[in-house]
């Protein structure tokens, strides 16, 4: 004890085993001793604890299985695949259920379980969590889906487990979005929803042919073969192909139902005549082959062809719930960017939000999946956010033109100058000089990002552009009534009233531009023209605000149920 009290602060130094040591080397009383023994075992784990708490942490998944009862399910088949690889490793629950996978790559992995013909939803798991894994239940399922009691297949949907989980409900009218001053915010929102979903279009046929000579050939080759055996299912299918490779789907309609009328059986060409159909507006007979095929097979092409055709048949809850099907099937870019679409399309924005981010983690050398989540955050007002996401785009495909235009749109309806905008549209005029829109778009970013600072030289650059813009395209009614603003500006009325007439006769509607040029008429006295010119501004705003609305009603909102809670479209800010 003396030791101690010699120099308590170095005992208090040592190390827990060697304090250990002294302890038990001194003659204390046996109650002390074992006091200060147990103090030092208590002590020596803390400090393991600590010490292993410091070791970085292994990327692990970990869940349980249960049955469609809510029992845990022993001996499990579990399969776990990183996405953008190759094959996939498994493991069996143990006897409550449980099951993990340890010492994983960080990364996106697909995460499903099968027991006695029973098959899980798939899971889509960001690995590390970045706010951390919430438990992970897998539940076996049969494998055709449950049915509702209309008949079509109602499936739960997928789940991101770092993404909160959602359910789309039903289906809602139009809910009115932010007040006046919001209007073009949302309008804005709403074209570039419409314009998202003509993304989903680009990209070349595979299958497509690849030259008038070769095409001729190949076409004359196939009408050979069909004259010289015309019940022959194989002649007609492949003709009927041919034409629907080519885009001639009336031609093809007509091929292909011959084949089918041969041999029902075919699921190819039961699939290609569906196709056809659809592409040639026949949508509810495409719809009744798809539901023949689905009942004898079960691919995502047949969920994401058949939520295509419930959107067509106005039927948008049917159909997201088929493109739901579909990434669950096969998560590819294309069945995510359908499904984010559909979501966006009917106003689910923050749950397109969460999808577009998914792909674009999954499939992150996707141009057209992050210009989609910008269109997604630019709905849900998170306008930094959505630039940022459009400049990534552009820096992906710099010689696309979507991104760019999107950017614009964006730069000119958000309250406030947005980042990286400047940049990305001065490459996209320095890659289109000639273009109208290129020319336009880069004129208002300067004015926006620069405001009321903006010097000569600059004032002279946005004139130059806008002029450029106009020379290039008459029509660029946009361009015609900025270049009024500016002359109104500089108190050139004259000049102001020339191009906002000009604006006129690009676009008689513009109601806009009736305005401004009210105002002028107003400044040089011209009352009666003033007058007149604001009551045309009054009649096609009601008439625009009139068509819009119908435009609204005519697209249903989605009802989302997040946890317990319904939601509709977020309100605009």
């Amino acid at each position: 004890m003396n030791k101690l009290n010699r120099n308590p602060r170095r005992a208090r130094l040592c190390t827990v085993p060697h304090a250990c040591r002294i302890a038990t080397g001194l003659r204390v009383p046996g109650v002390v001793a074992a006091i200060w023994v147990l103090w030092c075992i208590a002590f020596s784990a803390a400090i393991a604890q600590n010490l292993s708490a410091q070791e970085p942490a292994k990327t692990i998944i970990q869940g349980v299985v249960r049955d469609a009862g809510g029992k845990v399910v022993q001996n499990a088949s579990v399969l776990l695949k990183h996405q953008g690889a190759s094959g996939a490793i498994g493991t069996t629950t143990n006897a409550e259920g449980l099951f993990d996978f340890t010492d994983l790559a960080p990364g996106t992995y697909v995460l499903s379980a099968e027991h006695s013909g029973q098959r899980s939803r798939a899971m889509v798991v960001v690995a590390p969590s970045p706010r951390g894994q919430r438990p992970i239940e897998l539940t076996l399922e049969d494998p055709a889906g449950a049915k509702s009691e209309t008949g079509s297949k109602s499936a739960p949907p997928i789940e991101f487990a770092d993404q909160p989980n959602f359910t789309i409900a039903t289906v809602t009218d139009w809910t009115a979005a932010g007040g006046h001053g919001s209007d073009a915010v949302l309008r804005t929102s709403e074209a570039l929803n419409r314009e998202t979903l003509k993304l989903k279009l680009t990209g070349a046929d595979p299958n497509a042919v690849a030259s008038t000579e070769t095409s001729k050939q190949t076409e004359d080759a196939l009408r050979v073969g069909l004259a010289s055996a015309p019940t022959s299912s194989a002649s007609n299918h492949q003709l009927g192909e041919f034409y629907l490779h080519a885009g001639k789907f009336a031609e093809a309609v007509p091929l292909l139902q011959a084949a089918y009328r041969i041999d029902p059986n075919n699921a190819e060409n039961e699939y290609s005549l569906a196709m056809a159909l659809k592409a040639n507006g026949e949508f509810a007979s495409a719809r009744d082959h798809v539901q023949k095929l689905s009942a004898k097979m079960n691919t995502a092409d047949l969920h994401r062809l058949s939520g295509e055709l419930d959107e067509k048949l106005s039927d948008p809850l049917a159909a997201v719930r088929e493109f739901e099907h579909a990434v669950r099937e096969d998560a590819s870019e294309l069945n995510y960017f359908e499904w984010g679409s559909e979501l966006l399309l009917h106003r689910a924005v923050w749950q397109a939000k969460d999808v577009f981010s998914a792909g674009a983690k999954t499939f992150p050398n996707s141009a057209r999946m992050l210009t989609a989540l910008g269109a997604a955050l630019f709905a849900g007002a998170l306008y930094d956010d959505a630039a940022q996401r459009l400049c990534e785009a552009a820096d992906l495909s710099p010689s696309d033109a979507e991104p760019y235009l999107f950017l614009g749109r964006i730069e000119i309806a958000a309250p406030n100058p947005l980042p990286c905008v400047e940049q990305k549209l001065r490459r996209f005029l320095d890659q289109r000089p000639q273009d109208s829109l290129a020319n336009y778009f880069y004129a208002m970013t300067l004015l926006k990002q620069h405001g009321q600072a903006t010097d000569l030289q600059t004032s002279k650059l946005v004139e130059n552009m806008l002029t450029k813009a106009v020379s290039l395209d008459s029509k660029c009614a946009e361009a015609y009534m900025q270049l009024g603003v500016l002359e109104s500006a500089r108190r050139n009325y004259d000049k102001a009233i020339e191009y906002y007439n000009k604006a006129i006769e690009a676009n008689p509607q513009f109601s806009e531009a009736h305005y401004r040029l009210g105002v002028v008429y107003t400044r040089v006295g011209e009352k009666d023209k003033a007058k007149q010119e604001f009551q045309l501004h009054d009649e096609y705003e009601k008439l625009q605000k009139t068509a819009v609305e119908r435009d609204r009603r005519e697209v249903k909102q989605f009802l989302v149920v997040v946890g317990d809670k319904p939601s509709a479209a977020p309100p605009l800010r």
